[in-house]
């Protein structure tokens, strides 16, 4: 009897990542290839799209032949996908631009005064806050400077749209990546004609919008083949990375909230509806027509203490250097370090914001700094938490996921600084595994998004130490109260 395996296509910042799994969520095998940024003027940061889908492909190529899978086992393909990157494409669909990324800063100023005029009201139909991320500030400055691919342009595009206009010559975006545009109406599941007047765009220029488990058929038969997919396999369109990943670890229920914690990082939950913050604190975005997911992203995860690694010179591994961190107890002998080194989105949404050492005192020394780094990328992730619990109440489990989760001595960080009990998955791809049970679910295979909870291998549910979060909950107040006097100084 054949085996029936699921594909997943996780197209992130630093890399398109294949996945291949079994029904019930063991990993098969994986492939990866890295994506380049780009960095022509400070603040900027930028992808070639061709690069991106010439990635894509070649990791299905990869992964393909790595799981030594043939085209009959291969039941269908998820794809997921990182939000927020805007590119110009003309009437041939090649693009005028490059993919200008979530990380780009260069409309910081649109987004400033977006805030200061109609940004609420936008932010209100949208979920999406006011912050350079958005392609809705993107296009803002675009028509602002005359940028001349705005100018050219015939369509604008999400890297999954295009490249999904590529591989199936069709203009279609799901509910999540419509979201995170900015010009998507949460109450009418269509474009936001007030959004799109500022921007300057037609709803011509963008894609026919569909749910989570459109399927898509009959895939470039030269781009299956150099794949080793059949052109005949049905192809889900998916959604964007942060609801896959919270489907992925099964935390679609109230009170479940996951977090993601890479490069960058965000804590987020499903609900029912669509529900938006006061003061802007965190997004909104739809899933399906039903579910929407609420949280906050942080720009400053892991590449924080990639960032210290550098300026130490530490030429060891990361697991030596966070190693370092274990000789020193819990609140880094008064040692805090705020870690907006690359600006921040939730919950200031402040490009202009900056990283920050406070308390140091001539008794510290690097394995402190390691330590304060570790607990400041913690820290900010329950600040977030915290404008979150105001929406959506205490949560009951945390999931996580991402590179720092391979970490024992963070993982119990984040459990002692929440004090909750954390849920591992056995796979750190849990936007991929959403990707593919999306897919199965598509396709009939599978009855409901719920069902996944019963498909999910938890590796380990680490407990919180009560005595450490006591510290911890000390420690944040303080922290909590030099983020907020700082932010005028940003």
């Amino acid at each position: 009897m054949a085996r029936e395996l699921v594909i997943a296509l996780d197209i992130g910042t630093t890399s398109a990542k294949a996945v291949i799994f079994e029904l019930n969520g063991k990993l098969v095998a994986e492939a990866e290839r890295m994506i380049t940024s780009y960095y022509p003027h400070v603040g900027w940061v930028e992808q070639d799209p061709v690069e991106i889908e010439q990635a894509a492909v070649g990791a299905m190529k990869d992964v393909i032949a790595k799981a030594n899978s043939k085209q009959d086992e291969l039941l269908t393909l998820g794809i997921s996908c990182a939000m927020h990157a805007l590119i110009c494409v003309d009437e041939h669909y090649q693009p005028l631009s490059q993919a200008i990324i979530w990380a780009d800063g260069r409309s910081n100023e649109q987004a400033q005064e977006l805030k200061k005029t109609v940004g609420n009201e936008i932010y209100a139909k949208t979920g999406l806050p006011n912050h350079p991320m958005s392609p809705l500030s993107k296009l803002l400055w675009m028509k602002e400077t005359a940028f001349e691919p705005y100018q050219q342009a015939s369509y604008f595009m999400s890297t999954k749209e295009y490249i999904i206009q590529k591989w199936f010559g069709r203009r279609l975006i799901d509910y999540s990546m419509a979201s995170a545009t900015g010009l998507f109406n949460m109450t009418t599941f269509d474009w936001d004609e007030q959004a799109l007047a500022l921007a300057g765009v037609d709803k011509k220029q963008l894609s026919d919008i569909v749910p989570p488990t459109e399927i898509l058929m009959g895939i470039d038969k030269g781009i299956a083949a150099e794949m080793g997919i059949s052109s005949n396999m049905p192809v889900v369109i998916g959604s964007a990375d942060g609801q896959l990943s919270n489907l992925g670890s099964g935390a679609i229920s109230p009170g479940e909230v996951a977090i993601s914690a890479g490069t960058s990082g965000a804590i987020r939950q499903m609900i029912t509806g669509f529900d938006v913050s006061e003061h802007q604190e965190t997004f909104c975005y739809a899933f399906t027509r039903d579910l929407s997911i609420i949280g906050g992203p942080t720009n400053n995860g892991g590449i924080a203490l990639q960032w210290l690694k550098e300026l130490i010179e530490y030429g060891g591994s990361f697991d030596e250097l966070t190693a370092e961190a274990e000789q020193v107890a819990p609140g880094a002998e008064g040692l805090l370090f705020l870690p907006y080194i690359n600006g921040e989105r939730a919950p200031l949404w402040n490009q202009e914001a900056k990283g920050n050492f406070f308390g140091l005192s001539i008794t510290h020394k690097k394995e402190h700094l390691v330590r304060a780094v570790l607990e400041g990328i913690t820290y900010n992730l329950y600040h977030i938490g915290k404008a979150l619990e105001r929406q959506a109440g205490e949560p009951d489990k945390l999931f996580v996921n991402g590179g720092l989760a391979r970490s024992p001595l963070w993982v119990q960080m984040l459990a002692d600084v929440f004090g909750k009990e954390v849920y591992l998955s056995e796979s750190h791809h849990s936007a991929a595994w959403g990707a593919a049970w999306t897919a199965l679910v598509a396709v009939g295979k599978v009855d409901s998004f719920e069902d996944i909870k019963h498909n999910i291998p938890i590796e380990a549910i680490i407990k919180p130490n009560q005595q450490n979060h006591d510290i911890y909950r000390k420690a944040f107040e303080k922290y909590e109260m030099i983020a907020k006097d700082l932010a005028k100084y940003f």
